[in-house]
């Protein structure tokens, strides 16, 4: 019987030492493994400097393995306030009553000075914004600057030493990746909700103006009213989306929410910053998504890409050598699979900015380099005082061209744009008025009508003319 139990025990003791003797061996030589997500892409308009508007980080990121979300929602949620935007009753030129009203949203502090990005509809109209911290401070805000295009506004509280986010790489966003939607609405504080990439370069067809930039982050972290303007984050806590609208049958989140990708909203809010309007680099293309059908016409391998449907004369694609039925494939080395993908990339651009362009031509490959224009046609930003002024007043100009003066047979100021909810809009003028007189006195440049409105008290009445209809339209509204 000892025998027996001396042979058992050596075949027990035997056993242990070689599974600790394995788990040591697994340790020394087979470490935790992280997942890596994605290498952050090089791009020319990214590169960290101390200033949070002019770069991104430019980092490995690391996904944590089981992904664990509570360092980055302590981290951002300081960052993340609620925004009470009101209307007052006022009587507009026609003496006409306007109600009151008021709505709420979410905004984010991008500086630890107060600025706050939100979005353009939870401010719009806004005569009054009263900003609420997560620890409760309350603040006034004023307006910086505002972008319908894109649906972004930048707001500015008076504070100093105020917790902040700090913009990541949205470029490097992968479909499947983890982020978080973080809003303050309601003043519950802030609330935090969790779910992956399920697009990019979506457009949902929600923006009103003719340059509109619809590239959204599509996820499924639910988004409710009251979450507008808020922030979507990666798990590393870095602000790579700011949230704007859902899709929705109920009224309620069923599934579907969507973000401006962060890239284009650090170069909208510092154009903003620093000019009060944003410098947006003109190609000069009208374009499409490629079909199944083009594709074939063209012999391309795959459906991928954006086709030109025609060059503006003189513009920064024409004097770069590309032409009609051309495929764009990438700008500055990112692909441009759809037109929203290739609007997001130019919309991140200035005047003046050069682009390296990889297109596809009679089933080959060819490269170019571009020089974005502004809206006038040249390389420089425009006057950013004069274009804040004009904004406020509600409309986007620019000058006449000689052949449009000749055609047209008039010298004046071609309206490009009207904003929402502006004096200009209650006119119920059109994008492209041409704008001949100011209280009867001949407007000849934008720079002319400009400071006529500057000097103007009171009432004024534009007049002019449509290229498509005939004769004179009048438009008035009041200067105070």
């Amino acid at each position: 019987m000892t025998g027996i139990m001396k042979k058992y025990g050596i075949v027990i003791l035997s056993s242990l030492l070689s599974a600790v003797l394995a788990v040591f061996l697994y340790r020394l030589f087979d470490a935790p493994r992280e997942v890596v997500i994605r290498e952050a892409l090089p791009s020319q308009h990214t590169g960290w400097t101390d200033d949070p508007l002019l770069g991104a980080k430019q980092r490995t990121f690391l996904s944590s393995a089981p992904t664990n979300f509570t360092a980055a929602a302590t981290a951002v949620t300081p960052g993340v306030v609620n925004i009470r935007a009101a209307q007052s009753s006022r009587f507009d030129f026609w003496g006409s009553e306007e109600s009151y009203g008021s709505s709420s949203g979410s905004g984010v502090i991008i500086s630890s000075d107060g600025l706050i990005v939100t979005n353009h509809h939870v401010i719009e109209n806004a005569n009054e914004i009263q900003v609420t911290l997560n620890d409760k401070r309350e603040f006034k805000a004023e307006i910086v600057g505002i972008d319908p295009s894109t649906d972004l506004a930048l707001l500015k509280i008076k504070g100093s030493k105020l917790p902040y986010l700090e913009f990541g790489n949205s470029d490097s966003l992968r479909v499947g990746e983890w982020v978080l939607a973080v809003g303050n609405p309601f003043e519950l504080q802030s609330t935090v909700t969790a779910g992956i990439v399920s697009a990019r370069g979506r457009s949902i067809d929600i923006l009103e103006t003719q340059d509109r930039i619809e590239s959204f982050i599509q996820t499924d972290a639910a988004v409710n009213p009251g979450n507008s303007g808020g922030a979507l984050v990666n798990t590393n806590g870095e602000l790579v989306g700011i949230n704007t609208a859902i899709i929705t049958r109920s009224g309620r989140y069923e599934g579907y929410s969507f973000a401006v990708p962060g890239n284009l909203v650090r170069k909208v809010i510092k154009d903003l910053r620093d000019h009060g309007v944003v410098q947006r680099g003109i190609l000069g293309v009208f374009i499409d998504d490629l079909t199944e059908e083009r594709a074939r016409q063209l012999g391309l391998p795959a459906i991928e890409g954006v086709y030109i449907t025609r060059i503006t004369p003189d513009g920064a694609a024409d004097k770069a050598g590309l032409r009609e039925n051309d495929v764009v494939l990438s700008i500055n080395g990112i692909k441009t699979k759809t037109l929203p993908e290739m609007q997001e990339q130019l919309g991140s651009y200035r005047p003046g900015n050069t682009l390296a362009i990889e297109y596809m031509r009679d089933g080959k490959k060819h490269k170019a380099s571009a020089v974005l224009q502004g809206k006038t046609g040249d390389v420089l930003a425009a006057s950013s005082k004069d274009d804040g002024f004009l904004r406020e007043l509600g409309f986007e100009l620019r000058d006449l061209s000689r052949e449009e003066q000749k055609r047209l047979n008039v010298k004046g100021v071609h309206v490009v744009s009207i904003f929402r909810g502006s004096k200009v809009e209650r006119t119920n003028m059109d994008p492209g008025f041409v704008i001949t007189r100011l209280n009867s006195e001949a407007v000849t440049s934008v720079e002319n009508l400009t400071q006529k409105l500057k000097n103007a008290k009171g009432k004024v009445l534009l007049e002019g003319v449509y290229e498509d209809y005939a004769g004179e339209y009048y438009y008035a509204f009041s200067m105070e």
